[in-house]
């Protein structure tokens, strides 16, 4: 595919995402207010200049890029701008002199425009991958700060600390580590990966590693447990560590590094499960949801929250079409129907279908970033590359696995989709680096196969990378 029908497709997908988002915005005001929302024209105009601003910038600063990473991160946050406001209708109405009742659809559209502004700068900063090579280890030194500093302040309502307050304002690290951790182990594998991919002894059939080598995944793990012990915060744990160990293995090809990761998390989540109050009621509530309807005196000792039995229900009452846009009932969950468990909206008034159609959005967006490693050239990027994609895939997979019971609730944001100004500055960080490695893919691609309209080795690394960061 050409370059210019690369970004042309880009527009059209774009165009798309936004004007579907608005007749679903415009379907459900019909339904609960049996009137066209005023606002849908300007959140419809504001969400698609800033989607064709993000197109343009990719159109000038990633021309080789993959065509459906943008849109489909324009149609996901699109989605859950729509279902954010459908929600705010609700909770207006059933919770009006209660913070629940407060409008979350205002401020999802200003971070979304401070994640676009992010998202232009980085673009336009970050001339080539490699350049973040250089400060891999500065990083993860921030990210360890950042990742160790909400446990000196106050936890939430339910015991975890996931939060740094500065003034009125609040930011949640963990959105910003998941990115650095991806670049520094990038690095730090790329350097080592001759070392890890060394057979130790073979046990049981398989080959573990040696024991010498087994440092880093001590020192990981160590580091999720310290967050799940002192933050009481499941989900960065299991992310932090998770994303480790699937960039291990794209590094060495080595199973026994699985399947030593997996036995060390499962490990560390029991022993640390059985100490801390808040995780041990998480499992309680994934254990016995329905017990919360019993009388106090009977229900299991930890069992406070209706969350995820209101979440059963609402899965269960939307069959495989859904009730409709604002016919149905997902105010009940209570406050965290914006970001935890707004996937249930989708459950109750799209059905099964559109539980499906969104799951495959995000799987789309992942191998999209998987294709991307397998395109590129450089370790580094590779990496990379597998990493951001497998970052995404374990946070969706440890929300929607807690929302539906599949596991524990772990709090965590649906990428894109959830109200969050951490959650959305970061995932559009995360695009626009994965926008800059797949038009160094794309790019690679295109003069392969066009060798003739290529430049000469020395041109194209001047004019990509500064020659300080070869």
């Amino acid at each position: 595919m050409s370059v210019s029908r690369r970004r042309n497709t880009e527009l059209v997908l774009v165009v798309g995402a936004v004007a579907l988002s608005m007749f679903g915005y415009a379907g459900a005001s019909l339904a609960l207010r049996d009137t066209v929302p005023s606002s849908l024209f300007t959140v419809g105009g504001g969400l698609g200049a800033l989607a064709l601003l993000a197109h343009l910038a990719v159109r000038r600063f990633a021309p080789y890029a993959d065509p459906l990473i943008l849109p489909l991160a324009v149609m996901l946050s699109s989605l859950g701008l729509m279902l954010i406001a459908r929600l705010d209708i609700s909770y207006r109405a059933e919770y009006p002199h209660s913070s629940p009742g407060a409008p979350g659809a205002p401020g999802q559209v200003m971070w979304m425009s401070v994640a676009g502004v992010v998202f232009i700068g980085l673009l336009v900063v970050i001339r080539h991958h490699r350049i973040l090579q250089r400060y891999s280890y500065l990083t993860m030194a921030v990210a360890l700060v950042l990742l160790l500093a909400p446990a000196f302040f106050p936890s939430d309502t339910f015991g975890a600390k996931r939060w740094i307050f500065i003034g009125p304002l609040s930011l949640e690290p963990d959105e910003f580590v998941k990115i650095a951790i991806a670049i520094f182990f990038a690095g730090y594998l790329m350097a080592n990966r001759d070392a890890l991919s060394l057979a130790g002894r073979r046990v049981w059939g398989m080959n573990l590693p040696r024991g010498r080598n087994v440092g880093p995944i001590l020192a990981v793990w160590a580091v999720s447990l310290l967050v799940l012990i002192f933050e009481n915060d499941l989900g960065t744990s299991l992310i932090f560590f998770g994303v480790f160990i699937v960039m291990l293995y794209v590094a060495t090809e080595r199973g026994s590094w699985v399947i030593l990761g997996v036995l060390m998390a499962a490990l560390g989540a029991g022993v640390v499960g059985s100490m801390s109050p808040h995780v041990k009621a998480r499992v309680v509530a994934w254990l016995h949801p329905m017990a919360i309807f019993l009388p106090p005196a009977q229900r299991p000792p930890g069992l406070i929250s209706d969350q995820s039995a209101q979440a059963l229900f609402s899965f269960g009452s939307g069959g495989v079409l859904g009730s409709g846009l604002g016919q149905g009932y997902p105010w009940l969950i209570g406050f965290a129907g914006r970001s935890d468990f707004i996937l249930t909206t989708v459950g109750e008034e799209l059905g099964l279908a559109g539980v499906t159609a969104v799951l495959l959005l995000y799987v789309l967006l992942i191998e999209r970033g998987l294709r991307t490693a397998l395109l590129l050239t450089d370790p580094f990027g590779k990496l990379l590359a597998a990493g951001l994609a497998a970052t995404i895939g374990l946070q969706v997979f440890v929300v929607v696995g807690g929302v539906t019971g599949l596991i524990p609730l772990t709090g965590k944001a649906l990428p894109f989709l959830a109200q969050g100004g951490s959650s959305t500055v970061a995932n559009w960080l995360l695009v626009a680096i994965l926008l800059k490695l797949s038009d160094a893919a794309g790019r690679a691609t295109y003069e392969r196969q066009n060798p003739s309209q290529a430049p000469s080795t020395a041109e194209a690394m001047t004019a990509v990378v500064p020659r300080a960061a070869l």
